[in-house]
């Protein structure tokens, strides 16, 4: 299988979420459906089917975070030297040639991209122009709308 880029940040984000799923959820819905069963007759019992979707579900979960930690490549940008190039996990100042708008991304793994906070996914059509790239670079990326170029004013290695 292929290795997943991810962020320290990323990883330690799934991590949280594994052990909270562990520790806490699935021992609720334990609990839930144990409660249920003595209830009775299970065929029509909707706390009891309810409880069981519940379980279905964070089980589905843990072992999608489990695949995708056993399958992470880890990349502290931090520790890396700031050349001036983007890579995965750079946060990058593009400005828009057309309107002169200035854009700050950062370039992080499919799971923990956040538009509004400004993470882009490695995966997306204006990570994927800038990947590479030098400050100074223009860059064309396709969107909905037609074709926009940017320049890459900075890059950080936050």
């Amino acid at each position: 299988m292929n290795k997943i880029p991810m962020t320290v940040e990323g990883e330690a984000a799934l991590r949280e979420e594994l052990t909270k799923l562990k520790t806490e959820d699935r021992p609720r819905v334990i609990e839930a459906i144990a409660d249920a069963r003595e209830h009775g007759d299970l065929k029509e019992n909707a706390e009891y089917h309810a409880a069981r979707e519940q379980q279905s579900f964070i089980e589905g979960r843990i072992q999608e975070i489990e695949g995708k930690l056993s399958n992470a490549q880890v990349i502290d940008v931090k520790a890396l030297d700031n050349t001036g190039k983007v890579i995965f996990g750079t946060t990058v100042d593009i400005i828009n040639l057309d309107t002169d708008d200035k854009v700050t991304y950062r370039i992080v793994g499919d799971d923990e991209a956040d538009i509004k906070a400004g993470k882009i996914s490695v995966s997306s059509p204006i990570a994927r122009a800038l990947i590479g790239k030098l400050v100074g670079d223009i860059v064309a990326v396709q969107v909905p709308s037609g074709l926009v170029e940017y320049e890459i004013d900075e890059v950080h290695h936050l």
